[in-house]
């Protein structure tokens, strides 16, 4: 497989998930509003802070309100992240490389995109809005199952899987990383305390934008708490959006590909740093501070596998000696 077909179908696994990953986002959010009680304003800031585009952001994450953020998430192409910007890219790659997966693949691509671009003036509407984001949700589900039935599982099958992986453990510590601090603000419109009277209804909403709340209470006997939901979601090995049953796939992909050992090298490395955590020490402070080292890491495994399989030898052999 050449090299440029490789990284577009890497990208193509990772631009898929991004856009399962926004619109989850958005609808949880947005879902928040019926949750919480009419004196409780909900955090669209922290949707921006999660998805690190604040510097493609022209308002103050702190003030800006519903319709901003959302039309800013899910339909303006001035951010590369952008729901409609995502699923571009993703057709985009599909386009080029659909001769390596089933054609319904390309044609499900294609015809979201369409979807998603004929209805972005509506996405600012709440009762519109929940029809289109879950309407991407089960077409990505549909894809990611398409492909696991329909697709030779192959070196681009493989590397499909890394993209999706990759991207879906990098948000996972993104959205524990927001935690309830980031979903609220600290006062209410009156400036009374809200945040610790519905502790469990915030912390119920990042399980729930990562469709972990059922499979939490099957692991997890008792109520929903910071604690368990952080060790739930960082270091469980059996729900997919864990982040250690990320690393634990990129792992098993990993082996299937040629001169993968320094990629695996650095995977063997977080997923220690993820067992050897003790989380409930660090809820008490310093989690925030791990979460960053993690997510760093989790960047540096990008361009790992850039340099590995991606760049030609010379500029790859250049990256290493500037990264020595």
């Amino acid at each position: 497989m050449l090299s440029r077909v490789a990284e577009r179908i890497y990208w193509l696994g990772r631009y898929m998930e991004r856009s399962e990953n926004i619109a989850r986002l958005v609808n949880v959010n947005s879902n928040l509003l019926l949750d919480l009680p009419a004196g409780v304003r909900v955090g669209w800031g922290s949707l921006i802070d999660i998805s690190g585009t604040g510097s493609y952001f022209e308002c103050d994450t702190q003030l800006a309100d519903e319709k901003t953020v959302v039309n800013f998430i899910l339909a303006d192409k001035k951010n590369p992240a952008s729901l409609i910007n995502s699923l571009s890219f993703a057709r985009e790659n599909s386009r080029i490389t659909r001769e390596t997966m089933p054609m319904e693949a390309w044609e499900l691509i294609n015809d979201l995109y369409h979807y998603i671009r004929d209805r972005a003036d509506k996405v600012t509407s709440r009762r519109d809005r929940s029809i289109i984001l879950l309407h991407v949700i089960s077409s990505v589900q549909q894809f990611t199952g398409l492909l696991a039935g329909c697709m030779s599982h192959n070196n681009a099958y493989d590397l499909i899987r890394i993209g999706r992986n990759l991207e879906r453990a990098d948000m996972s510590t993104r959205i524990v990383d927001a935690g309830l601090v980031n979903l609220l603000p600290h006062l209410s419109a009156g400036g009374t305390e809200v945040l610790e009277p519905y502790d469990n209804i915030l912390w119920m909403s990042v399980l729930r934008s990562l469709s972990a709340y059922q499979m939490y209470r099957q692991h997890v006997r008792d109520r929903v708490n910071a604690n368990a939901v952080v060790t739930f979601l960082l270091q469980n090995e059996d729900f997919p959006r864990a982040v250690a049953h990320c690393l634990k796939q990129l792992e098993q992909c990993l082996w299937a590909l040629p001169n993968s050992e320094k990629v695996l090298a650095s995977i063997v490395n977080i997923q220690h740093k993820l067992d050897e955590a003790d989380l409930d020490e660090l809820l008490k402070s310093g989690l925030h501070e791990y979460i960053d080292e993690l997510q760093l890491e989790i960047g540096n495994l990008h361009f790992k596998i850039a340099e590995t399989w991606f760049l030609p030898v010379v500029m790859a052999q250049s990256q290493e000696q500037k990264s020595a």
